[in-house]
């Protein structure tokens, strides 16, 4: 067969691995579908492979300025800052700016063959951390369940008109149409346990009943195996494929 390629696939990867079409799967496909959301949803938390840092671009409109906050999509699951589109010190670009003085006398130098890539590399952190010291970065508020971002005192005071650019960096899901992610490893292993462990709690509630045969219904044993199952793939996936916490120090 081939790799899952979509939820279906997915889907029906999970139950042929739990033993169908030789087996009767007792599971609801209302039920399956909670499983494979659950799944998915425990994957895009704590799998690195579930999101992508990138930058997201938003023009400023009229709305905005009005609510002073910035709607951002639902597929936005981590916002680590904004990052200013203008400097006091990088983008006023006259014959009386700091900057533009200080790179004409640096290029005048390099191209003399007096001048120093090692120095001119130190203006430029020295000119960032002026920038830094006396204009610092801007303070936002975040809410993942708001799809908000607070941009405190700049649409008061001002400083973000309507029509500019801002630009945040952030960590983005990895959108689910992309066929790879139906295929990832510890999603199809997650899934068929959570399917699993479904299953045998259906079966639960008929466990002693003898069927003709002498048959009887073991679900507390297929419960108890898809949980032990499920932990152990929580570990995996917090051991070898999450990001580790940040660094505290202080």
């Amino acid at each position: 067969m081939a790799p899952p390629a979509s939820r279906q696939d997915l889907i029906d990867y999970c139950k042929r691995k739990l033993g169908d079409p030789v087996l009767e799967i007792n599971v609801d496909e209302d039920q399956i579908e909670d499983r494979i959301d659950e799944a998915l949803q425990y994957w895009q938390e704590y799998h690195f492979d579930a999101t992508l840092r990138t930058f997201y671009k938003h023009q400023v409109t009229q709305v905005d300025a009005t609510n002073e906050y910035i709607s951002i999509p639902q597929n936005i699951l981590f916002v680590n800052k904004m990052i200013p589109l203008s400097s006091s010190f990088g983008t006023s670009f006259n014959f009386f700016d700091i900057k533009y003085q200080m790179m004409l006398n640096d290029i005048a130098d390099l191209q003399n063959f007096a001048g120093d890539l090692a120095y001119y590399e130190q203006m430029q952190q020295y000119l960032s951390m002026l920038d830094m010291k006396l204009n610092g970065l801007p303070q936002i508020q975040w809410s993942r369940h708001e799809d908000r971002i607070y941009i405190h005192g700049d649409f008061i005071d001002g400083d973000i008109q309507v029509g500019e650019y801002i630009i945040f960096d952030v960590y983005q899901l990895v959108a689910t149409s992309n066929t790879t992610v139906w295929n990832d490893w510890w999603l199809k292993e997650y899934s068929t346990a959570l399917i699993k462990q479904q299953w045998g709690q259906n079966l639960i509630k008929f466990e002693g009943l003898q069927l003709p045969g002498g048959v009887t219904f073991n679900g507390r044993q297929l419960y108890d195996d898809a949980t032990n199952e499920i932990e152990k793939l929580k570990e995996r996936i917090h051991e070898d494929f999450s990001f580790p916490p940040p660094l505290m120090v202080g």
